[in-house]
């Protein structure tokens, strides 16, 4: 198990460092719709390759931060259901869910996306906008995307067999900032009903 949890490690730390850095992309896309929209007002003048760089912007964003995303725990899930259940059970339907649904899925993309992506790449495929950029490397963003989610898929798994062996702590931190936050804002209710009371 040592030897697959340094395996789990290496993968969150090639994710998270590939994440946090693409995650700035977000900023790289407010400014080229301000500047965007500035020129248009300003100048009357507008540009197809200004406005698909703002989506592919995005869509490298969604695409590569969504390993890391899984790994700090900050993907969408029916937190209230989840949190009423055992953390036995809490733990069984991450793994089943991992195992089940999220590695076929992140598998079938990437079989899929691979030739879809070689193809538009092979023909140099342009936008069908004038003046609009290629569209081949916003289509091998989905190929890396779902490759990198694949790898942290494998990581979950592995975290999530050991803390289910008792080979790893399962921490409160794990659940994610969304929930520390939710801590936070009962502790601080708590002290202020007790202050309230007090006084």
């Amino acid at each position: 198990m040592k030897g697959l949890l340094a395996i789990s490690r290496v993968i969150d730390a090639v994710n998270s460092q590939i994440g946090k850095k693409i995650a700035w992309l977000i900023l790289v896309a407010v400014l080229v719709a301000a500047i965007n929209a500035i020129i248009r007002k300003v100048f009357n003048v507008s540009s197809n390759a200004w406005l698909e760089l703002q989506w592919m912007l995005f869509g490298a964003v969604f695409l590569m931060c969504a390993s890391w995303t899984m790994q700090v725990k900050e993907h969408i899930r029916i937190d209230i259901v989840n949190s009423m259940l055992p953390q036995r059970v809490r733990q069984w339907i991450e793994l089943i869910g991992h195992v089940l649904f999220l590695m076929p899925f992140c598998l079938l993309i990437v079989y899929h996306s691979w030739p879809f992506f070689m193809r538009s790449y092979a023909i140099n495929e342009q936008s069908l906008s004038a003046g609009g950029l290629p569209q081949w490397p916003a289509k091998g963003l989905v190929v890396i995307g779902f490759v990198m989610l694949t790898f942290q898929g494998v990581s979950e798994i592995i975290k999530q067999i050991a803390i289910m062996r008792g080979d790893l702590e399962d921490h409160e931190a794990a659940l994610g900032h969304a929930a520390a936050a939710e801590a936070e804002a009962q502790r601080l209710l708590d002290q202020a009903k007790e202050q309230g009371l007090a006084s």
